[in-house]
């Protein structure tokens, strides 16, 4: 079923996601089940299990979403029966501000220009400078940067309509020596298809800067790149609510 729901939704912007969290917590409890034989007790086995793993509960609830919608996705394709009854999720405390000291943003910096990798240097300096969301910055192309107008077209952003912002100073400079490759995305991934994933580079630059342990790379850079506007005295808040779209 996971197979299926993997080969029918290959444009998922969360797939990589999904595999992970299936294959690392649910495959070893439901890989041979179909969704009608889950039981509640099933799903409080492996809640207790990912509990005792010390899991947060954020990352528990993004197991059992996945465990539902594939229930879900069954019943609407008419594969089979569905869960027969509502997972109750773990409650989560989504309320999390996330800001850097000067001092820190400087250290990240430092680690940047000390990174090996240059695409990964240059996609965490992108989400500083820009505060663009992981999959808008994922999706961009070369095509969508305009030098001449000083603009960056957003393809498909959270809000569902395609948005333009402007390219500042510093991100334009690292577009300009940015290495271009064969691919027509900026930030290829694996054979110059769409990146899916970053969670290797992203935990070793966040581990080498210091930051906090619950600092969300993408969420928290885009946090920052606000704070800074908006401390800055420069920038209205309609402004900064334009510029995120």
């Amino acid at each position: 079923l996971f197979n299926e729901y993997l080969y029918s939704r290959h444009d998922l912007k969360g797939r990589a996601n999904d595999e992970r969290r299936f294959n690392s917590y649910l495959e070893k409890d439901f890989g041979n089940k179909s969704p009608e034989e889950v039981s509640h007790f099933d799903i409080e086995r492996l809640k207790k299990r990912l509990t005792k793993k010390k899991l947060k509960p954020a990352t528990i609830r993004h197991a059992l979403e996945v465990l539902r919608r594939l229930s879900n996705f069954a019943v609407k394709r008419n594969l089979c029966a569905g869960i027969r009854f509502v997972i109750e999720m773990p409650k989560v405390n989504n309320i999390q501000i996330e800001d850097l000291t000067q001092e820190q943003i400087a250290r990240l910096l430092q680690v940047l220009a000390e990174e090996p990798n240059i695409q990964a240097a240059n996609i965490v300096r992108f989400a500083l400078f820009t505060g663009m969301r992981r999959g808008e910055i994922f999706n961009l192309m070369w095509e969508d940067i305009n030098f001449r107008t000083k603009s960056i077209r957003i393809r498909d952003p959270k809000g569902g309509v395609d948005a333009t912002i402007p390219l500042n100073e510093t991100a334009e400079k690292v577009l300009s020596t940015h290495p271009k490759t064969e691919s027509n995305y900026v930030f290829p991934g694996l054979n110059g298809e769409r990146r899916n994933n970053f969670y290797r580079p992203l935990k070793r630059i966040k581990e080498k800067a210091h930051l906090p342990s619950n600092f969300r790379m993408f969420h928290g850079l885009r946090h920052v790149y606000a704070s800074q506007l908006a401390s800055s005295g420069k920038v209205d808040l309609y402004t900064l609510q334009k510029l995120l779209t």
